[in-house]
């Protein structure tokens, strides 16, 4: 029998141990990886103030604000009012081309001339037959006739003259007049534009009292009623106005689903028009009330509610929580129902945690390499104290 040399021998060895090795190891199920712990940030859960009340945008607007027109059609030729002009009561706003108008207004005082002719004729005429009649020269009938032509005589002149007055109502319609005082809020119509009777040219702001308007949602509109009090805040200096409601919609905007609140403010303290302010009704303002606040990162959408992650440090797992949000505080949202003071809510990494899961506290990564940093001064401190101590050793 013939024997193989030595590095044969190794080499079939190794090639005989490795495919043992592979088969045990297509044999074995690999272990499942284990779920890495996860670190959260958690808060504990405490009772806090209401740091601002149900404040709400609003703006000054005029008590009344009319849109002027012409009662008369035409084309403008001159307007002498321009935006934010403060106006008197009787000042003229525009004017139409009133050419047309004064020459109807002609043609009519000329029917009025002709109808007093015809009349004055038929007066005399029946003055003349009633002299007649007296002499018993005509018969009554024909006296009758005579009358009857006066009476439609002085009715074709009672006719006449209105239509004149008419007419001249109609030319001096072609001057816009402002019929209160007050201030130009816009403009709708230019010089060169025809325009129809009633159609808006200005719009002009009346002097008096102003109104807040702004818009409370439906969940709030019930405790803002008329003759309630609310605070007006200048967003410009934020000077502070005493207000009460003066009016309060009866149905929500089609649009914004909101009704709309006005507050009456005195003429002498109101701020100018079109400034922005912010109401708070002294029904909806809770600043100071005592309660529970948490981060808007810690809440998430659990079905059609919302609900939270409450951690049990003793097997430091998380579980779901539903709370209920009844409003909003700056940028933190107030918890109505569902938790209570001592609680531990994660305030961060809500979207990737599941019910029953592990997970670990977070820590500043700031304190830890504070930590660190002393750490290594202390040691760099010891090691150049040795140093120094080795160097001031006499040499042996």
């Amino acid at each position: 029998m013939k024997l193989l040399p030595s590095d044969r021998i190794s080499r079939l060895a190794f090639g005989l141990a490795f495919a043992t090795a592979l088969g045990v190891a297509g044999c074995s199920r690999p272990e499942a990886p284990q779920e890495p712990v996860r670190s959260v940030k958690v808060l504990t859960v405490g009772v806090d103030r209401l740091e601002s009340g149900q404040e709400f945008a609003g703006e000054v607007r005029p008590r009344v604000e009319s849109r002027l027109g012409f009662r008369v059609a035409g084309k403008i030729i001159r307007r002498q009012a321009e935006l934010g002009q403060r106006v008197k009561a009787g000042q003229v706003l525009a004017q139409l081309d009133a050419q047309d108008y004064q020459l109807a207004a002609d043609a009519a005082r000329a029917q009025v001339a002709a109808a007093a002719t015809n009349r004055d004729l038929a007066a005399a005429d029946f003055k003349r037959y009633a002299a007649l009649k007296e002499q018993n020269f005509i018969s009554g009938a024909e006296l009758e006739r005579r009358e009857t032509t006066l009476k439609a005589a002085q009715a074709q002149f009672d006719q006449a003259r209105a239509q004149l007055a008419a007419q001249g109502n109609q030319a001096r319609y072609t001057s816009l007049v402002a019929d209160v005082s007050g201030v130009i809020t816009a403009i709708e119509a230019e010089p060169g534009q025809v325009v129809t009777a009633g159609m808006p040219v200005v719009r002009i702001a009346q002097d008096g009292p102003r109104d807040v308007v702004f818009s409370v949602p439906e969940d709030k509109v019930a405790g803002v009623k008329p003759a309630s009090e609310v605070t007006v805040r200048l967003w410009a200096d934020s000077h502070m106005l005493a207000g009460k409601v003066r009016e309060v919609a009866a149905s929500a905007d089609p649009v914004t689903r909101t009704y709309q609140v006005k507050v009456g403010l005195e003429a002498d303290a109101a701020p100018a028009l079109g400034a922005t302010v912010s109401v708070t009704p002294r029904a909806l303002d809770h600043a100071g009330t005592h309660v529970i606040k948490l981060p808007t990162s810690a809440l998430r959408k659990e079905g059609s509610g919302t609900a939270v992650w409450v951690l049990d440090k003793a097997t430091m797992t998380v579980a779901s929580q539903p709370v209920q949000i009844a409003t909003a505080d700056g940028n933190e949202a107030v918890v109505g129902a569902g938790l209570q003071p001592g609680m531990l809510v994660v305030s961060a990494g809500v979207h990737v945690l599941s019910p029953g899961q592990k997970v670990a506290i977070y820590q500043e990564k700031t304190a830890q390499s504070a930590a660190v940093a002393a750490q290594d001064a202390a040691r760099n401190v010891l090691t150049a104290t040795g140093v120094a101590h080795a160097a001031t050793l006499p040499a042996r």
